[in-house]
């Protein structure tokens, strides 16, 4: 027992003294290695991902598989075709070629695609408002463009840094293990540190190049979009100034002029002649050659009027209507086409028709029976067909005639002056309005008869004597002086004794022959 308690002691000693041969100093290096390689294991963390390092490793790996195709081919050559390890090597080749082939754009330069400055296209011409949007996003291009390349550097710039933390930290880690493996592994990334240098140094000067094309046509493209808008500015004064003085026109034209249709019919002429003005600015202002417009227009416009000869002669029409004065907006009007009659007031006249609202007048109860209708009629038909305008030159009366047959027996004189007096009571008030009209009118026009007193005239008729009434009537409501001179006329005559009104009829005679009356138009046949 004693000799076993002898025998655990001397190996405590001995044990106790090997430990004590260790130097405090490797234990404390050792601490500090693992330090540095966790330190340079965070560094590759933090670049783990990074697209420079990663095409970098794609370059390298590409020149790896080259050097061991060749050296596969130089083993290939050696071995007997025939062989089984010739095929695996013919294999392994092929395998090679493969991931060569999908690697080739690392063949020379792994970095070419990101030091490739973009392309500065030429700066579109800003000759319209609408290019603006162009030059606009042409400048957001360049600048996201160049911001990009920017970012790419600033990118190599922080992982040059990282590299260059991670040397200091492998150079520090070979005072503490000066192993071959981690001699190679600062050779190697030296190596990569310089090749990255090099890379910075080119994307700075390509970059330096690229910067002043993009700023060149990002400064040319913003002095056109500057020269568009002062541009639109001078336009948008001229267009300001034509549009105030169309307005200082019509409020001149509303102080001189008292009809409200003259007034609208101008009104609607400097309207035009406004836009008409304003679309000139613009075309003169916007396109560059507008002589060779023309010329296309001077070609065109043979086609075009053969085409549409129908909307051009109404254009032409409404030049006569605006610039001759024959019709006006507000005047009675009465066309005829294609034995259609309308009659109305005129309610706007555009470029191509003149619009007419069709009133209760003869016509319509003489022929159409229908009214308010909206009728629109062509400018074009001033050249073909009839309008007459009731109310033309400020005219407000038109002549109007009501026809009673009275027996030829009647005392047609008596009857000639009932009818001359009724007609003169009612249409006294218009008479005088037309003679006040026709001295107007006779200023403008060379009038051979300017007489507007009521005429009675007698006619012989098949079935007995005419009493023809004409007077002088209001051009917008005529069927209502019509409707009571006619009743008064009948109310007038019926009172008479020796007047009979005169009408279609038939007497039947049964039995004995009888003398017709003489208010009989038709003789009738005597019946037995």
């Amino acid at each position: 027992m004693r000799i076993l308690l002898f025998l655990l002691g001397l190996l405590a000693f001995v044990y106790g003294e090997q430990n004590a041969n260790v130097p405090l100093d490797d234990i404390e290096n050792s601490g500090k290695a693992v330090d540095i390689r966790q330190q340079i294991s965070a560094i590759d963390t933090s670049l783990r991902g990074n697209v420079w390092i990663t095409r970098y490793a794609n370059y390298n790996t590409y020149q790896n598989l080259l050097s061991e195709l060749e050296k596969n081919e130089a083993a290939l050559k050696k071995l007997d075709k025939n062989s089984r390890k010739s095929d695996e090597l013919i294999r392994r080749s092929g395998t090679l070629k493969e991931q060569i082939n999908l690697l080739k754009e690392y063949e020379k330069v792994p970095f070419s695609n990101m030091l490739a400055a973009p392309e500065v296209e030429t700066p579109p011409r800003i000759i319209n408002p609408i290019a603006l949007i162009s030059g606009f996003s042409y400048i957001k291009k360049i600048k996201g463009e160049k911001a990009d390349y920017s970012r790419h550097i600033v990118e190599l710039e922080a992982l040059l840094s990282k590299l260059e933390d991670k040397e200091k930290l492998m150079t520090q880690l070979l005072e503490f293990d000066n192993s071959d493996a981690n001699k190679d592994d600062l050779y190697a990334l030296r190596q990569e540190i310089s090749e990255f240098n090099a890379v910075k140094q080119i994307a700075n000067t390509t970059f330096s190049v690229y910067e002043k094309r993009a700023d060149e046509a990002i400064n040319i493209t913003t002095t056109d979009i500057k020269s568009q808008f002062l541009s639109m500015l001078n336009i948008a004064i001229v267009i300001i100034i034509t549009i105030a003085l169309t307005f200082f026109a019509k409020f001149i034209a509303k102080r001189t002029i008292s009809d409200n249709e003259r007034f609208y019919t101008v009104n609607k002429f400097l309207n035009f002649l406004n836009v008409t003005i304003i679309v000139l600015i613009l075309l003169f202002a916007y396109i560059e050659n507008v002589t060779y417009v023309v010329t296309v227009l001077g070609f065109a416009s043979a086609g075009i009027a053969i085409a549409m000869k129908d909307m051009f002669m109404s254009m032409l029409g409404w030049m006569v209507i605006m610039f001759g004065g024959s019709i006006h907006v507000g005047d009675r009007v009465r066309v005829f086409h294609d034995g259609s009659e309308f009659v109305g007031d005129i309610i706007d006249i555009s470029l191509l028709r003149m619009t007419v609202f069709e009133d209760v007048t003869y016509s319509t109860y003489k022929f159409n029976r229908r009214a308010g209708r909206i009728v629109f009629v062509p400018n074009n038909y001033i050249f073909t067909d009839l309008i007459a305008n009731y109310s033309h030159y400020g005219m407000k009366t038109v002549w109007d005639g009501i026809d009673i047959v009275i027996s030829f027996d009647s005392n047609h004189k008596k009857a000639v002056h009932i009818a001359k007096t009724i007609v003169r009571k009612y249409s006294k008030g218009y008479t005088d309005i037309a003679k006040r009209q026709m001295t107007k009118l006779r200023s403008q026009y060379s009038v051979k008869n300017p007489n507007v007193e009521p005429r009675i005239f007698t006619f012989f008729e098949p079935y007995g004597i005419n009493i023809s009434s004409w007077y002088m009537s209001n051009s917008y409501a005529t069927l209502a002086l019509r409707s009571t001179i006619s009743a008064e006329l009948i109310d007038a005559f019926n009172k008479e004794d020796d007047i009979k009104i005169a009408y279609p009829s038939q007497t039947l005679y049964i039995g004995k022959k009888q003398t017709p009356s003489a208010h009989s138009e038709f003789e009738g046949e005597s019946l037995a």
